[in-house]
């Protein structure tokens, strides 16, 4: 530098501070390896940080994984379950119903063991949660019957079931069967 702009920098830089430096035609190798150690500090540190983001998301993505099929193993086992315990519960109607159709004799003794047999029914519906509905001279109801005929007749209201051919079920507030009816008026 020549000493007119060194004189310069003394006089602006005040008493007790050192002045700036100034690149020197030799210091660019020292001013090129600050940089270059930075960079390479930085970018092994966001190397590691993505690993480790990586890791993570590795593991999130397994955990969903062995939730997702525990689940499903859980819903069969629930759905499975359900089965049995309905079937066990109708199980002693179907063993009923075969000793009805082995029975040979009066016809009074049987229609007794089938008149029990459906009382069975009935309780095992109900422990289920299955109800019943539909009888004749209920309010005829689209949401919950279904008309199969029309029937005139004075003696009963108007869209009043007059006969019911099978019986609706419901489970909660689930129709399971609507009601097959005849409808008056």
């Amino acid at each position: 530098m020549d000493e007119k702009k060194l004189n310069e920098q003394e006089k602006e830089t005040p008493v007790g501070e050192e002045p700036e430096k100034t690149a020197q035609p030799g210091d660019e190798a020292a001013a090129d390896t600050a940089p270059e150690a930075l960079l390479a500090k930085e970018l092994e540190r966001l190397q590691t940080e993505l690993k480790e983001a990586k890791d993570t998301y590795l593991r999130m993505l397994a955990e969903y994984d062995n939730f997702r099929r525990r689940t499903a193993k859980e819903k069969e086992s629930v759905w499975s379950d359900a089965v049995a315990e309905t079937v066990k519960g109708l199980l002693p109607i179907a063993d009923n119903l075969e000793r009805a159709a082995a029975a040979s004799g009066d016809a009074e003794k049987i229609a007794a063991g089938l008149a029990m047999t459906m009382t069975s029914l009935t309780d095992t519906f109900g422990k289920l949660g299955l109800t019943a509905f539909g009888a004749a001279g209920d309010a005829f109801d689209p949401n919950l019957h279904n008309a199969v005929m029309h029937v005139e007749d004075e003696s009963l209201g108007e869209n009043v079931v007059a006969e019911v051919f099978q019986k609706g079920y419901r489970l909660g507030d689930k129709v399971i069967r609507f009601a097959m009816v005849k409808v008056a008026n």
